[in-house]
């Protein structure tokens, strides 16, 4: 997260691109930080997402309405999801800071639901609800591979997310917790990607210099760790459940 735009066209220097860039970066890599969404996970089937919240609220849907009201909240704006076509004036300032604040996050997110008329009490909320659990998110097949690998390899890790909610309960769920050594998510920090001070803070927290460190993302805000020093390697988002090219990740920061 957040709220991804379309990944860059073109990488700015240092970066490496998909995974025949090997030879992008020759520098050593001793750690290696890796966005969340779009990156090690993805957000459930927006139909399903639609479904499994109306339930919660007492409510069963035909998949021809829940197919409409997924179709419409996706064009309002789901976190995890496509930016909104549209933020009202009402919520701008939520909107602003919703990587930063938990309260703006939830508000911002749950306002944008309540634009979309379902005819469902408490709908917006039990939306959002799902997001917090681990139900809600699927992590890519070559996630756990992939950070297994970097584990036994002896290269930390770390998560850094823009982000309004702790990611840590889903980590737990999955059981790669004990894969990660630091998550770093923007509003426990107060800095979001692309400012070069979230990747510092979680290079301090890996006890790494930045130069010695891969950022892994898919987004132009993840590509911004080359500001801070890191190298950086942008991956296109994977439909979830599948593989998204992580074993790049192992070409370029394990041995040969």
């Amino acid at each position: 997260m957040p709220d991804h735009a379309e990944p860059p066209q073109t990488s700015p220097p240092g970066t490496a691109e998909a995974p025949a860039a090997r030879g992008a970066s020759r520098r050593p890599v001793k750690a290696v930080l890796f966005d969340f969404h779009g990156t090690l996970a993805q957000v459930e089937d927006p139909q399903r997402w639609v479904l499994e919240a109306a339930a919660a609220c007492g409510v069963t849907l035909d998949r021809v309405r829940a197919t409409s009201l997924a179709d419409r909240l996706l064009t309002a704006g789901r976190a995890g999801g496509p930016l909104p076509a549209r933020v009202p004036p009402r919520l701008a300032e939520l909107w602003a800071d919703r990587d930063l604040y938990q309260h703006a996050h939830r508000g911002a997110y749950t306002g944008l639901a309540e634009t979309v008329d379902a005819g469902i009490d408490g709908f917006a909320d039990a939306l959002y609800e799902r997001l917090l659990t681990t139900e809600g998110w699927l992590p890519y097949a070559d996630t756990a591979p992939t950070l297994t690998a970097l584990r036994d390899a002896g290269v930390p890790v770390a998560v850094v997310s823009n982000i309004g909610f702790d990611l840590r309960p889903h980590f737990d769920a999955w059981g790669l917790t004990d894969l990660v050594g630091a998550f770093v998510l923007s509003y426990e920090v107060g800095r979001c990607k692309p400012d070069p001070a979230i990747f510092w803070r979680a290079c301090g927290m890996l006890g790494v210099d930045p130069e010695q460190t891969l950022m892994v993302g898919d987004t132009p805000a993840d590509a911004g760790a080359v500001a801070a020093g890191c190298s950086v390697l942008v991956l296109p988002a994977a439909e979830p459940g599948r593989e998204n090219g992580l074993g790049a990740v192992l070409d370029l920061a394990l041995p040969g």
